[in-house]
């Protein structure tokens, strides 16, 4: 197993403050001091960092009231992302008083792609196959609702969006049985670092414990082997994390969605 240590080195250094290449039409970020402040994104706004560069106490306070001046002005919600090796211990307490709900933790977990590349095994009656358009797109929201119970109409217009600006950065890929989707996932090969990131990979209950995800994971492996990317990255749910820390995936921090949302 990959060293937990060297791997969240390698995360903080490469990922957090990636920008990609190409932007989708109508998204924009700036900096702030330590942070990097994105706009127009489908969903909501997003604060990310590598660190605070040791702020705390009332200048950490004035920082994160400025964000909340930003988005408030814009009319739009963000998601500050919280890892759970961030400092100082008590900006969660911060966060809150500001007015920021936390949504469900989530682990970063990591691996060596070639650790996890190889053939996808898939159930009788399943098979796999990359999409595009925003048909297919609007088909994995029906989907996604399916499985959360929960509208996923920011989902057509993200997808749509980053593939057009850059398609060789994003590749979608469904499970499908019966013609029907039953595993909807997504990988970001990330320009500028060693990293593909995995996304999605929700399956309908009938279909869980059957090898759909591992299939999907596996694909992508294989994508990003191909490409010459080194490592893989999940913020994998309570769910997941099982799966892919039994494939190889390492633990490395946590990370928790804080979101701000506009009165009203």
């Amino acid at each position: 197993m990959a060293d937990a240590a060297e791997l969240l080195a390698a995360y903080d250094g490469q990922l957090r403050t990636n920008v990609p290449s190409r932007l989708p039409e109508g998204v924009t970020y700036e900096r702030d001091g330590p942070l990097l402040r994105w706009h127009g994104a489908a969903g909501r706004g997003f604060v990310l960092y590598r660190d605070l560069g040791e702020l705390e106490g009332g200048d950490l306070d004035e920082l994160i009231a400025r964000q909340v001046r930003v988005y408030r002005e814009r009319g739009e919600s963000f998601e500050w992302k919280l890892h759970g090796h961030d400092r100082p211990a008590d900006l969660p307490e911060r966060l809150r008083a500001a007015g920021f709900v936390p949504e469900e933790q989530e682990t970063v977990v990591i691996a060596p792609v070639a650790e996890i590349a190889g053939p996808p095994q898939l159930p009788d009656g399943a098979s796999l196959r990359e999409v595009t358009g925003r048909a297919e797109f609007e088909r994995i929201a029906a989907h996604e609702q399916a499985v959360w119970g929960d509208e996923h109409d920011w989902l057509p217009e993200m997808l749509d969006s980053e593939q057009t600006a850059d398609p060789e950065g994003l590749t979608v890929v469904v499970a499908e049985a019966a013609g029907a989707i039953v595993c909807a996932a997504w990988i970001r090969f990330e320009n500028g670092t060693e990293f593909a990131t995995l996304w999605g990979g929700a399956t309908l209950p009938e279909w869980r414990r059957r090898g759909i995800y591992r299939a999907t994971v596996a694909h992508r492996a294989n994508l990003a082997a191909e490409r010459g990317f080194r490592f893989l990255e999940v913020d994998a749910s309570s769910d997941s994390r099982p799966i892919l820390e039994r494939l190889g995936f390492t633990p490395v921090t946590t990370t928790t969605p804080w979101v701000w949302t506009p009165p009203g």
